[in-house]
């Protein structure tokens, strides 16, 4: 690994008399981790008590449950927003089942949700390599588009929300698509300390952070195509994210048909371990630099989420990261790879 990355660990145990072992003194671990690129920590804690809670999908194509979707064939064409001529000329865009509409709230001047498939309700299994390619492409054409309509708009983001509790407005597979001055904190650390980086190095922390973990094998999952997938050492999600990186693709003008390919190949392999593990929700991003720089390329984050409980609905956030901005997570890192490396 590169000495300009350092992965810091803090450990620590606390210790108390336990009710479930006679009150006999009981010392539990945990871990405080540093981001070695923003610096941003994260609590390692909570290990073996949080279990992915699993939904009842059925329940969401009850009619009472459903209610209205827009996004639903026969509802679609009436309810959802057609693009301006300038935009698109035929309104709404398709590619196979996907659609890709302006969003009714947008998130900035050009602001578009794609409609992933026909069916209200789509189990993991059935996001397969042809509706995820579909989605993908269509997406990724229009922030192609939007950049060349709006030059001055430097960043383009890729964001999911699937199932809850992952915050989504609609049960109905979505994905949202746009272009900002305003990416989000965590994309803005993410750049500037990338770019400080490059400035006292020479180099790109990305490039430098695959190949080191390649060497290593801790946290370093496998390879599809030019795509390097690991698991972060400082993780934003309670069960832990798996990362994607493109050395080669700093703006969405380099990410090429076989890029797509090969995220759609890596995604199907993260959805088979998903499964297995009882996961059924998630957030995800896709992120993209500036056109010119070399510093800063294209990365997806994926994030599981869960219920605490399926009696009370709790969900998997708290004061911790909705007011410190302090991720918490159940897993380490290493372990989650040595998982997630067997269906790669």
């Amino acid at each position: 690994m590169s000495k300009a990355i350092e992965f810091k660990i803090i450990e620590a145990e606390s210790t108390f008399l336990h009710p479930r072992k006679g009150f006999e003194q009981e010392k539990v671990r945990f871990e405080v981790r540093k981001d070695p690129l923003t610096g941003r920590t994260g609590h390692y804690s909570h290990f073996g008590a949080i279990k992915p809670q699993r939904l009842d999908l059925e329940h969401y194509n009850k009619p009472e449950t459903k209610g209205f979707c827009p996004f639903c064939l026969d509802k679609r064409d009436k309810a959802t927003p057609k693009f301006t001529a300038d935009i698109y000329a035929e309104g709404r865009p398709f590619q196979g089942e996907a659609t890709l509409i302006p969003n009714l709230f947008p998130y900035d001047i050009y602001s578009g949700v794609l409609i992933m498939a026909d069916d209200h309700v789509v189990p993991l299994e059935q996001l397969n390599a042809k509706r995820l390619y579909d989605a993908f492409s269509l997406g990724i054409n229009f922030l192609k588009k939007i950049k060349g309509l709006g030059p001055s708009i430097p960043y383009h983001l890729m964001t999911w929300n699937y199932m809850p509790p992952s915050g989504g407005g609609l049960v109905h597979p979505h994905q949202q698509y746009f272009a900002t001055e305003y990416p989000g904190n965590q994309f803005i650390d993410e750049l500037t300390a990338s770019e400080q980086f490059h400035q006292r190095h020479g180099k790109d922390y990305w490039s430098s952070l695959v190949e080191g973990e390649r060497a290593t094998g801790q946290r370093y999952v496998g390879s599809i195509g030019a795509s390097h997938w690991l698991i972060p050492f400082v993780c934003l999600g309670i069960l832990g994210d798996i990362m994607c990186v493109f050395p080669d693709v700093y703006s969405v003008e380099d990410l090429k048909e076989q890029d797509i390919q090969d995220l759609v190949a890596g995604l199907c392999k993260v959805f088979e371990y998903y499964r297995t593990g009882g996961i059924m929700s998630f957030n995800a991003s896709l992120l993209f630099g500036t056109e010119g720089q070399r510093y800063f390329p294209c990365h997806l984050r994926i994030s599981p989420r869960t219920f605490l409980n399926m009696r009370d609905f709790a969900p998997d956030l708290n004061f911790f990261q909705a007011i410190l901005g302090e991720p918490v997570c159940v897993a380490m890192p290493e372990d989650l790879c040595k998982d997630v490396k067997k269906f790669f």
